[in-house]
Formats: structure tokens, C-alpha cells, sequence
């Protein structure tokens, strides 16, 4: 596996990815600009060392100097943008883990709800959902320690650990005072892909991360369900991207190349125009081009944006749903050598087939189909994109969006979006109300 990798950070939730080869670049600036900008680093590293010295000699308590430099890079970078972070080696070593769709965990997807974790959903067949864990749960401590305070990937990690291990839940869920739920950890199998027909005629595939499985996984589930449905009764396929937060670059490629026969599926451009790179389809149509929908809405981010944006601008798809997340940036993983983690660092834009960037944009869907949300949680899903996060990369052409409904109805009766979907491929009228987005004109050569 190479050292230096690319990738689509996820913007939330407790997974995170590595990636496609990057060479480093270096430029030297000439004449006295250059030496005035010298003078003026030097300074500031000057500034650095002095605060660092009289921290160490003046703090109240004797510090650990790792901890201080730890602390600083942490902040430096932390600082040029959301997805830009610097990993210690247990965090390294923690995603590469996760990345290969296998840890020991407890196996739910989490994510955070004002200051406590929020189970989004158990995974089938796991600790978590053997011990009666449901979607919605809040979890308030974690083995006893306050979650309140934590940040959600400090939180994912006191809750992952060695397999056959204990850990003490405390669960808050709506009607119940707070309990506790032991777990024993296990070794998790992420399963990226799942699918079942639909209405008799239809291959329903949901897809919720991209990571070093979700491919394999796509390619099975086609196969499977090639031969559930016969080709003269097949209606078309179903691929729900919906709060999919993405994953790696490589897997966003190879899932569009499923889809596509041939044609540009995405190009990052970093700051040197030297430094744009374009990824085409390769091993053809396994669908044979049979009618395709996407699913997606505002949790929808990073490779799910990469292969709706694909297979839109070559029209081999029309998407339901609500707006996309926005997360249009590129990841470089740089490892920093033995013992000393790695830098996730934010090197480039991407940019659809069409050559437009969808950073802070979002993809507007073909079809736009709003859900409706149950009282108690309206509000608190709506707003999520990049565009509403704290020091985000601006988009290409300072146009900006807000985010859109990322709530997706439990029960498949009540999923509008998904029965828009099915009533599209059988060729049934769409709601007159549905709002339709403009396709592109032209895609360059």
C-alpha cells in the first residue's frame, strides 16, 4: 500500500479514510518578496519558540513537551479548515483500521446532538444491536466519564477497544429515566452495501460508506440481484446515497465505473495547475444500461456527491431527493514516520464531470422530494452542509448554499423519496410540485 495516499474526508460520523498516490511539490520563491516573507516566518517561529520556552519554564504544573508540540500542531492545523487535522499514531493507526471495514467496536454509526452522541443506527448483527440499542438513543457517559465536553471521534474511540473487552453505556431514550447497557466489544465487519428488490421488478441497493469493501460489495449485490430479477422484468435500479458521509476516492471511482461505460468521473485541481488530476470509468456498465435513481439528501457528502455528480452529468441517472451535503475537498493522508501519526491535510478541489465544484454548493437533486418529519424532530435535521461549518473552504465561485433535510423515514411507506423513485422507473406521472434541476449542456472532451 503506498505511503502517501488521497482521499474524500467524511464531514461527520466516526469513520475516516486513506487514499490514491500523491507526489509533494515544492516551489522556492526569488528575489526580495520572497526574503521579506522569510523574515516575516522567522519572526513568527521566533514568537512560537518564546511562548513555547516560557510555558515550559513558567506553567503552573511541569508539562510533557510531546503534549505541547502535539497541541500545537493540532491547532495549526485545525485551523486552516474543518477537514485538515493532524492524527497522533493511535489515531493513525485507528483509521487505517476503520478504513478496512473491520475494528473491534460495538457497531453503531454515531454521530453528535447537542454535546452527546446520537445513535444514527446499530449495524445489523452486532454488540450493539444484540443489546437492544436503537436509533435515536442519546448516549450520556461512557464507562462512567461524561460525554458532554468530548469531541465525537473522542468519543467513537473510548467506545472502540480490543475485542472481548467490556464497556458501560449510559442511554437516555425519550419516555425512559437514563440506563446502563454493558457491551462486549467484538470484531466489527462493516458491511458498506446492502440490497433487496423492490416492488418485484426493481434492484434496491443502499450503499453507506465508502470504504476498501464498498466496491466488491456493489458488484456482489448486481450480480445478486441479476438473477432475482430477470432482465425482461427488470424496471431499473435504486442506489440510496442517503447520509452517506463518504470515504475513500478510489471506491467513489470504481462504484461510478459500475454505472458508466466510459467518460470522466471526477478531476481534483490543488493549487498548482500542474496538480490537476482526472479519474475515468473503467470496467463498464454491469447494469447493462438499464434505468438508474439516486437517492441523496443534505447528509449525503464527499464520494456520495463524487458518484451522484458522475453519473448526472453523463445523464446516466436522475436523482431524488433533497440538496447534498457540499463537501467538495480533497484529503491528502501524509504519514510523518514511525511514531509520529500522519496529517490529513486539504490539498484540492473536485469537480464533476461537467467541471463544476461543489464545494459549499451542493448537488441539487432532478427531483426534489421533502419528507415529512415527525414533530419531535423537526429542526434538528435540517441545515447540515459544508457551507454551515465553521471556517470551510470557500466555494469555487463564492456562490454558497445551506443545507436540506437529511431525515429518512424508518419505514419504507412513509419514504417519500423512495416511492417518487420506484413510481419514476415504472414510468408513473411525478408530482406536479416536484421542482426539476437543469442538466448540464455539454461535458468537456
Amino acid at each position: 500500500m503506498d505511503s502517501m495516499r488521497k482521499f474524500l474526508l467524511f464531514p461527520m460520523g466516526m469513520f475516516a479514510g486513506i487514499c490514491l498516490t500523491i507526489v509533494a511539490t515544492h516551489s522556492q520563491g526569488t528575489g526580495s518578496a520572497a526574503g521579506s516573507g522569510a523574515d516575516s516566518t522567522y519572526s513568527q517561529l521566533t514568537l512560537f519558540g518564546e511562548v513555547f520556552e516560557r510555558v515550559r519554564a513558567s506553567y503552573v504544573e511541569k508539562s510533557e513537551d510531546s503534549k505541547l508540540i502535539e497541541g500545537a500542531i493540532t491547532g495549526m492545523v485545525s485551523a486552516l479548515d474543518p477537514h485538515s487535522r493532524y492524527m497522533n499514531e493511535k489515531a493513525w493507526n485507528e483509521m487505517q483500521e476503520t478504513t478496512s471495514g473491520e475494528f473491534g467496536g460495538l457497531g453503531i454509526e454515531v454521530t453528535m446532538e447537542e454535546g452527546l452522541v446520537k445513535v444514527v443506527t446499530p449495524i445489523d448483527d452486532t454488540p450493539a444491536a444484540k443489546a437492544g440499542i436503537l436509533s435515536g438513543d442519546l448516549i450520556s457517559k461512557i464507562d462512567g466519564d461524561q460525554v458532554l465536553g468530548l469531541t465525537l471521534e473522542q468519543a467513537v474511540n473510548k467506545m472502540k477497544g480490543p475485542v472481548e473487552t467490556k464497556t458501560r453505556l449510559t442511554i437516555m431514550r425519550k419516555d425512559t429515566s437514563p440506563f446502563d447497557v454493558q457491551i462486549t466489544r467484538e470484531m466489527i465487519h462493516v458491511r458498506p452495501v446492502r440490497f433487496h428488490t423492490q416492488n418485484g421488478d426493481i434492484g434496491y441497493i443502499r450503499i453507506t460508506s465508502f470504504n476498501e469493501q464498498t466496491t466488491d460489495g456493489l458488484n456482489k449485490a448486481i450480480a445478486a440481484l441479476s438473477k432475482e430479477i430477470t432482465s425482461d422484468k427488470l424496471a431499473g435500479y435504486i442506489i440510496d446515497l442517503r447520509n452517506n458521509p463518504g470515504g475513500l476516492l478510489d471506491q467513489a471511482v470504481s462504484v461510478s465505473s459500475a454505472f458508466l461505460p466510459r467518460g470522466e468521473v471526477v478531476s481534483t485541481r490543488g493549487r498548482n495547475p500542474e496538480e490537476t488530476q482526472r479519474f475515468t470509468a473503467h470496467g463498464g456498465d454491469l447494469t447493462n444500461g438499464k434505468p438508474l435513481v439516486v437517492l441523496i439528501n443534505g447528509g449525503s457528502a464527499s464520494a456520495s456527491e463524487i458518484v451522484a455528480g458522475a453519473l448526472r452529468d453523463h445523464k446516466r441517472a436522475t436523482l431524488i431527493g433533497t440538496r447534498s451535503f457540499g463537501k467538495g475537498s480533497v484529503q491528502t493522508i501524509i504519514p510523518l514516520g514511525a511514531g509520529n501519526g500522519a496529517l490529513a491535510l486539504t490539498t484540492a478541489r473536485y469537480y464533476t464531470p461537467s467541471g463544476r465544484s461543489i464545494q459549499a454548493q451542493g448537488i441539487a437533486p432532478d427531483l426534489e422530494v421533502v419528507q415529512d418529519v415527525p414533530p419531535e424532530l423537526k429542526g434538528r435535521l435540517d441545515s447540515l452542509a459544508e457551507a454551515n461549518q465553521r471556517g470551510h473552504l470557500p466555494s469555487a465561485d463564492g456562490v454558497e448554499q445551506s443545507g436540506s433535510q437529511s431525515y429518512v423515514p424508518s419505514e419504507e411507506k412513509n419514504d417519500k423519496a423512495l416511492i417518487e423513485a420506484v413510481k419514476f422507473l415504472h414510468g408513473e406521472t411525478v408530482n406536479a410540485g416536484v421542482s426539476v434541476a437543469p442538466r448540464p449542456t455539454s461535458l468537456p472532451n
